[in-house]
């Protein structure tokens, strides 16, 4: 690394998005990701939209329950 660098052509903000999405990785556990998978396997889609599917389900059945 440099001692010191010139910034004074730098631009501020140059790269800020204020509208970005990010898109948060999730890590299943072993077992879960089997079992996702499968399922997945089955209906011939992506994992992805498994776990969306069924965590769809979950938020219909809390929603329910209040």
């Amino acid at each position: 690394m440099k001692k010191e660098y010139d910034f004074s052509k730098g631009v501020r903000g140059k790269f800020y998005r204020p509208n970005a999405k990010f898109n948060v990785p999730v890590y299943l556990d072993g077992k879960v990701q089997t079992f996702v998978e499968r399922i997945a396997e089955r209906k011939r889609t992506d994992v992805s939209a498994v776990v969306n599917l069924l965590l769809r389900s979950e938020m219909e059945l809390v929603e329910a329950a209040k």
